[in-house]
């Protein structure tokens, strides 16, 4: 009786000790922290009259609402808009927006280079160049693709949709930089 003991513990601790090596190894906690500049160019409706877009900002990955539907990156962002009318930065005339914005970051289908993303973002945009400054709601929703070059720098290609109150809806064409640690 003994002697069949022994294997059989053997066995079990053989087979203990093998599931243990083949377990997964526990996945990276998943928070990053993201520094974003990004170049676009406006189409302000009605007209599609020209405008440039520049944003500068930073966002932080959660590893823990990478299964939240809403988004897993939460963002403050700075952008300069040019409003004039004499073009590109040669005017009094300015947008200047402070905004909080949700990101929903995810995979595509086949590669790991590229990962795709929707954008939720509102905040105040103040019109600077008038006798004074007038603050507004700004909302905006993007939507955009990332080419990821290595763990550290990527290059954001984005279409945004936005809505300031009392003003025509615009929509911006974005590429940017980002580095993230």
């Amino acid at each position: 009786m003994r002697r069949s003991t022994i294997p059989a513990i053997l066995i079990l601790l053989s087979g203990a000790l093998f599931a243990r090596a083949q377990a997964p190894a526990p996945e990276p906690s998943g928070t990053s922290t993201d520094l974003f500049v990004m170049l676009g160019s406006d189409f302000d409706r009605p007209g599609l009259l020209p405008r440039s877009n520049y944003n500068i900002g930073i966002g932080h990955t959660f590893g823990f609402l990478k299964k939240d539907p809403s988004g897993d990156e939460l963002t403050f962002a700075y952008t300069y808009e040019n409003s004039g009318t004499h073009g590109f930065l040669h005017t009094a005339f300015g947008e200047h927006t402070e905004s909080l914005g949700v990101m929903k970051n995810f995979p595509l289908p086949a590669t790991k280079r590229v990962t795709g993303y929707t954008w939720l973002q509102t905040g105040i945009t103040s019109y600077t160049g008038n006798a004074s400054v007038e603050n507004r709601l700004d909302s905006g929703v993007s939507l955009g693709a990332i080419v990821h070059f290595n763990d550290r720098n990527s290059i954001w290609i984005q279409e945004s949709y936005s809505k300031v109150v009392t003003v025509p809806w615009y929509t911006t064409s974005s590429l940017g930089y980002t580095w993230s640690w």
